[in-house]
């Protein structure tokens, strides 16, 4: 296994147990208590709901409806955690697995797969929910979310006093990108210039196939610290803990307080992308270690023994995850090809001479293409 798999990990920050206890932390506690049973019913929908869209753009993957897929499986806690933790006015910078974050922030999540269906770059407009779009290129968002946070700066809407009015970003990235230039040149930045983002660190603790024992020598929040940023480690696998720690990150950022290196320690249940085979580099009994510390079931435990659901809402929401795959499938297969001049479109936000230039070329190009449907009788 990893480093430091054990839940007794002193460095660990945790609010619930595997199995669904709360622990009192004077220090985080009070982050959480205005959470009553509907914020933790909101919470285990968000992760339900988030499970039920990866598993369906997973088989849609092996249909042949994606060309790629990258789950998310396992990870639930540490997105809608820290997802909900942010305000609307902050600015979120995704990876590419970032799907709770996308749902938590209101994204119709279909439109994610139009990018892995092959049809465009991104299907939304990141101003229309602070959600950027997503990135395949591994750390180099960082720099984006750390300069974005240094315009924020310049702008006058950190440490104005105005909850309303004051915000950061967030950034999310693996542990793989640790080790990227980008994500170390970020944190330079983000530290000399005291920026308002948060890093944040979903360590699965597998880059692909290398795990995070032959990425670092040391717990991977410690690279923040090297930096001269506040960092911690918090248990991925439990979304309270992860609220609160972002909570606390974001509301720094937010008046003034510069950055946070946050190293959510999760694990990645499913394969790092549908091309992958991770029985190859891994054992069943890791495997079902973490399977055994599943995010959604430890907290739906929390629920149970607080008497914060029942098996009608348990219904309800099983009725509610059986239309959303209906509708992820229905409107995946409905997607159409797109027009080949549509490359061109949304390259910049206004018009280019140089994209112009392009476009006319290339609708010149496709002129010289015989119809060899309309021809086929003449030969």
């Amino acid at each position: 296994m990893s480093q430091s798999t054990s839940p007794d990990d002193v460095d660990l920050i945790q609010l619930l147990t595997p199995t669904g206890q709360r622990v009192d932390r004077p220090d985080y506690s009070p982050r959480i208590a205005h959470l009553d049973a509907t914020a933790l019913r909101g919470m285990y929908r968000d992760m339900l709901l988030t499970r039920r869209f990866d598993t369906e753009a997973t088989a849609l993957q092996r249909q042949g409806e994606l060309g790629l897929w990258a789950q998310s499986l396992g990870q639930e806690a540490a997105q809608v955690g820290s997802g909900r933790a942010a305000s609307p006015q902050d600015m979120i910078f995704p990876a590419y697995r970032e799907h709770g974050v996308a749902f938590v922030r209101g994204l119709e999540l279909t439109k994610i797969l139009r990018q892995f269906r092959g049809i465009d770059h991104g299907g939304w407009d990141p101003k229309d929910h602070n959600f950027h779009l997503y990135t395949l290129v591994i750390g180099s968002h960082t720099l984006h979310a750390t300069g974005y946070a240094m315009g924020m700066q310049r702008d006058g809407v950190v440490g104005t006093g105005d909850p309303q009015r004051d915000a950061a970003t967030m950034v999310y990235f693996g542990d793989g990108a640790t080790s990227q230039g980008d994500t170390n040149e970020a944190l330079v930045f983000a530290a000399v210039n005291n920026a308002p983002v948060v890093f944040f660190c979903q360590n699965n603790q597998w880059a692909i196939s290398e795990p995070t024992s032959r990425q670092s020598r040391v717990p991977l929040y410690r690279r923040g610290q090297g930096f001269g940023i506040p960092s911690l480690r918090v248990d991925g696998n439990d979304v309270l803990a992860c609220y609160a720690v972002t909570s606390e990150a974001l509301e720094r950022a937010r008046s003034g307080g510069g950055p946070t290196f946050i190293e959510a320690f999760t694990y990645r249940m499913g394969a790092h992308t549908t091309s992958d085979d991770p029985t190859r580099y891994r054992s069943a009994a890791e495997e079902q270690y973490w399977r055994d510390r599943d995010p959604i079931d430890r907290l739906l435990a929390l629920m149970k023994a607080e008497d914060a659901v029942d098996d009608a809402w348990l219904a309800e929401l099983d009725e509610e995850a059986t239309a959303f795959g209906e509708h992820i499938r229905t409107t995946v297969r409905s997607f159409e090809r797109p027009s080949s001049d549509f490359m061109f479109r949304n390259v910049y936000a206004g018009p280019h001479a140089i994209v112009d230039d392009e476009r006319a070329w290339f609708e010149a190009y496709q002129r010289t293409f015989v119809d060899v449907s309309a021809t086929a009788g003449g030969h």
